[in-house]
């Protein structure tokens, strides 16, 4: 156990380094950073333009910055360097256990197939039962982290039967290539590139195991100073993804090359994806909050919490 929250501690610290050049002054009104993952509907909106246009109207700057992963999103919005950012389940949790004061504005439905494990086409590995004693790479803290936690489970396994390696998406790709790692658990539109490259097999997707939502989350000094802020990019993220739902062919093709992804792979990631943007309800923060509460039991967070703590008490 101590062993864990040493590692958490040391991966918050990490996590802290990478976003040290970033500006930590605090949002003041007229101001919206907006912290984006290298696909989702945040990245259509950023190319839109959409939301620049309704908030220039009322003086607002809008700025955009990439992260590799919600892990790294949500530590730059724990330290005031972004005001609105997007993740998958699992980040918001372990922020969340860590002090970050956060708040869930809204989410995407569930997604189950836009997550995986996977191994290499020639792997010898069948079930997700053979991983035993397997490095399996992830990155620590996100999304596929609870797909992971649940697969096991349901394999009549427990993590310490494997050897997670915690890495970055790019990094991951990399050890999962050159065979340093038997499997990944990985997300779109990483895991539609993987196979669609490499030829891997998918051992199992998030289907009966995860939802796999999306969530939009903002700081909550941010979300309580200017509400009306918040709401537009809600507003104008909901608009941008039911055009996305139906034009997904369109999406692929403009897009694609500019999030580094041919089209048609990106197509694929695209029809796994869920779509509307909706205010956060009490039964998705019960979902969270089992997701919350089987981390603890595992020590992955090094104390529960009450994720309703963190739901947004929107004005109109």
């Amino acid at each position: 156990m101590m062993r864990r929250r040493e590692a958490l501690v040391a991966g918050c610290a990490g996590l802290a380094a990478l976003v040290g050049g970033l500006p930590r002054a605090h949002a003041v009104g007229g101001q919206l950073r907006i912290g984006y993952q290298k696909y989702g509907t945040l990245v259509l909106l950023k190319e839109r333009g959409t939301l620049e246009k309704r908030l220039s109207a009322q003086g607002y700057d809008v700025t955009w910055t990439e992260f590799p992963g919600g892990p790294q999103l949500l530590e730059a919005l724990n330290v005031g360097a972004i005001d609105f950012g997007t993740t998958g389940e699992a980040p918001p949790i372990f922020a969340q256990a860590a002090g970050a004061p956060l708040v869930y504005v809204g989410y995407e439905p569930a997604a189950p197939r836009g997550e995986a494990i996977i191994v290499p086409k020639d792997s010898p590995i069948q079930a997700v039962a053979d991983l035993k004693g397997r490095k399996v790479a992830l990155n620590k803290g996100s999304n596929v982290h609870y797909l992971l936690v649940r697969a096991i489970a349901a394999a009549g396994l427990k993590i310490r039967d494997i050897e997670p390696v915690y890495l970055a998406p790019a990094d991951a790709r990399a050890a999962f290539e050159r065979g340093a790692v038997d499997a990944w658990v990985i997300w779109d539109p990483f895991l539609a590139a993987a196979q669609a490259a490499t030829g891997a097999r998918t051992l199992v997707d998030g289907t009966g195991l995860v939802d796999n939502l999306q969530f939009y989350l903002a700081s909550r000094d941010y979300a309580a100073r200017d509400p009306g802020a918040v709401h537009a990019v809600i507003e104008e993220l909901d608009a941008a993804d039911r055009w996305a739902a139906g034009n997904q062919q369109e999406v692929a093709r403009l897009f694609g090359p500019r999030v580094g992804i041919p089209a048609p792979v990106l197509q694929v990631a695209l029809e796994r994806m869920g779509y509307g943007v909706a205010p956060v309800t009490d039964e998705v923060l019960g979902k969270q909050q089992r997701i919350a509460d089987t981390f603890h039991d595992l020590g992955l967070i090094p104390k529960p919490i009450t994720v309703r703590d963190a739901a947004w008490r929107a004005s109109a």
